[in-house]
């Protein structure tokens, strides 16, 4: 196992990847306590694979993101800025008033230095997939909404049926549609993040009512 620049050792002892992702990131996720998310990230690589295969984009790389997107929950919320820091990971200061949504930065250098993967596409859809931002690829939005769609809690998401019937009509117009969900409520959110707000208001010129 390549080991993780200034990584703990609690986060990694033991742990040795196979060559199935998806039992590693099970066996990872579990080894910390975290079945839940372990379920979450199988049915978010799930949701992707099915996603790529709709909208012509590589099942396997939306699968492998999907797979590995939440990784970065086994480091401890109060520890997230920290070993962000010490891994050269960018903090906003969002994410340093709101650590849960470090994350996906957090799970990023994890499927490179834990996982091997080297694909910058994969690694970047990995490290959007709470936010997105602008410019972002096809991949990039596929396991953002997947991970929408799989939301991980108890109640049926909101904003479900808005996205579904814009995903009839394109990927673009599904991801928009629960972007433009949230921003009306952004004041409900903790923090609004950049790279949501950018990916908002790119979305917007092509998306926005009056060119529907």
């Amino acid at each position: 196992m390549k080991p993780l620049r200034g990584i703990r050792t609690d986060l990694a002892e033991g742990f040795e990847p196979e060559p199935d992702i998806e039992k590693s990131v099970v066996n990872l996720l579990n080894k910390h306590g975290l079945p839940e998310i372990a379920g979450h990230c199988v049915d978010v690589g799930e949701e992707a694979e099915r996603l790529a295969q709709a909208f012509e984009v590589s099942p396997l790389s939306a699968k492998t993101a999907g797979l590995l997107h939440d990784i970065g929950a086994i480091i401890r919320n109060d520890q997230r800025v920290t070993i962000a820091r010490e891994w050269g990971i960018e903090v906003l200061p969002e994410e340093e008033k709101f650590p849960l949504i470090l994350h996906q930065k957090l799970s990023r250098v994890m499927a490179r230095e834990l996982f091997g993967i080297e694909d910058d596409k994969i690694l970047s859809a990995i490290e959007c997939h709470t936010t997105l931002r602008a410019e972002a690829t096809a991949l990039d939005k596929i396991v953002f909404i997947a991970d929408k769609l799989k939301w991980d809690q108890n109640a049926a998401p909101p904003y479900m049926e808005r996205v579904k019937k814009g995903l009839e009509v394109s990927l673009d117009r599904g991801v928009f549609e629960f972007l433009s969900y949230w921003w009306e409520r952004r004041d409900e959110l903790a923090v609004v993040h950049p790279w949501l707000s950018q990916a908002y208001h790119e979305m917007k010129v092509n998306h926005s009512p009056s060119r529907r």
